[in-house]
């Protein structure tokens, strides 16, 4: 079975110190910390584009990953919907040829959001599986500071730029278990970008994820017959402080609150790279077993998943 073997990230050093945006806004320490839950937000250079920060993030996980040589890598997936360029050619053909690997292997992107690395680590395994593929390369990068208006107030202390690569094998340590997804095309006015600025409906988002999420992970609990204690972690999508901090409270009527991770202080809003930098800095080297995955965001999209150390 095909799962999640290692790793690595890239967010880089240089960025913005928040609590100065928020005092361009009005807004004090107490609400940057405490709502927004960022008080760095990492920036990728200017002369940097996606496929670059797809690249540091691979080589990394190459050096963290010796036994791995990348002319193994049989298929590469880049989550994104902010590509090179103008999006055309796709990212991942671009890193293909950055990173020197192999003419014969796979490359394509998947355009998702904050949802995107759920889905992203199913279509890898369906595909590899699919193709008798041994050696996975799944990349997220969507460098916000692209697309938002540092003037916004309603997303300029938000979003940061950040990559993760994840190495996907059979028979790895932490196993993909039952997984469920959803969409609502209806909510696309609510995260949209026009005229290369993103907008944002805070306000509704906030809302969908409150309604949607604790329900959907119950959802999921139910359909892989366990109850919310079975899990030892909960994994997010960072989306900003107060939406973990509510949807902790709301699910399992909070019972289970300290066991959601709120990791985001250096990092910020890293959209499809929230989930695998948690997994990377509290999970993969744990003595976890089990860890319930939640992904939200633009679409309106969302997935949710549970994955479980090998036995």
């Amino acid at each position: 079975m095909i799962g999640i073997k290692s790793i690595a990230s890239y967010v880089p050093v240089t960025g913005v110190d928040n609590y100065l945006q928020g005092a361009k806004f009005g807004k004090d320490q107490e609400f940057i910390f405490g709502k927004i839950g960022s008080t760095f937000l990492p920036r990728k250079d200017a002369n940097q584009e996606t496929s670059d920060l797809c690249v540091e993030a691979a080589r990394n996980l190459f050096a963290a990953n010796p036994s791995l040589d990348p002319a193994a890598i049989d298929v590469v997936i880049v989550v994104t919907q902010n590509g090179d360029a103008e999006g055309l050619p796709h990212t991942a053909a671009i890193v293909q040829h950055k990173l020197g690997l192999s003419t014969a292997v796979a490359a394509f992107d998947v355009s998702l959001g904050c949802s995107g690395y759920v889905y992203g680590l199913y279509a890898m395994k369906g595909f590899m599986e699919a193709a008798g593929l041994k050696n996975g390369l799944l990349l997220t990068a969507d460098p916000y500071s692209k697309i938002v208006d540092p003037e916004d107030r309603n997303t300029t202390m938000l979003f940061g730029d950040a990559a993760t690569a994840t190495w996907m094998v059979d028979g790895a340590p932490w196993q993909l278990g039952k997984s469920l997804f959803g969409s609502d095309g209806a909510g696309a006015e609510h995260l949209r970008t026009t005229d290369g600025k993103f907008f944002m409906n805070g306000r509704q988002v906030y809302n969908f994820a409150l309604v949607k999420v604790p329900a959907h992970l119950a959802q999921l609990l139910e359909a892989s017959e366990l109850s919310a204690s079975d899990v030892d972690l909960y994994c997010l999508h960072q989306g900003s402080a107060a939406i973990v901090d509510a949807v902790s409270q709301r699910f399992d009527g909070g019972e289970q609150r300290q066991k959601f991770v709120k990791d985001m202080v250096e990092t910020g809003n890293t959209v499809s790279s929230s989930i695998p930098l948690l997994l990377e800095r509290h999970v993969l080297q744990s003595q976890h077993q089990r860890v319930a995955l939640s992904g939200f965001g633009v679409g309106l999209s969302w997935g949710s998943a549970i994955i479980e150390r090998d036995a």
